[in-house]
């Protein structure tokens, strides 16, 4: 990683669907990585073409609470709502993921609602991910 970037590799070109390398260091909990791109000038609200998932939403889906904490230090909007008007908050949810949960519950607005209607909340108590 560090000679590609040395050669001057790009870190913020993005794949057909428009995912960029730290959408997957994201969702695959590689922190370091995750850390390496964005000291890098990584774009840390990139948006894909499909499902309009950030870094953080991908981060929050698989409960990579460190990788969420990394991408919140760098500025992460925790607001953006993807494709299916989903914000990390309601990715955590879904994922069963308590502990991302705790750590973006106070920061970002919990009264969001996705494309059908819920709140992150009501997301967790549907899903019987955990209790709120």
């Amino acid at each position: 990683m560090y000679q590609l970037l040395d050669k001057g590799a790009s870190v913020s070109e993005e794949d057909s669907a428009g995912y960029t390398a730290l959408h997957y260091a994201a969702r695959a909990g590689h922190y370091d990585v995750c850390k390496l791109l964005l000291e890098h000038g990584a774009r840390v609200n990139a948006i894909t073409r499909c499902g309009r998932a950030t870094p953080l939403h991908r981060a929050a889906s698989r409960g990579n609470e460190d990788v969420v904490r990394l991408l919140c230090k760098f500025g992460a909007d925790l607001n953006i709502q993807d494709a299916d008007g989903y914000t990390a908050l309601h990715r955590a949810a879904l994922a069963g993921s308590l502990s991302v949960w705790k750590l973006l519950v106070d920061k970002t607005s919990a009264d969001v609602v996705d494309n059908n209607g819920h709140t992150a909340a009501q997301l967790a108590k549907i899903q019987n991910k955990f209790i709120i």
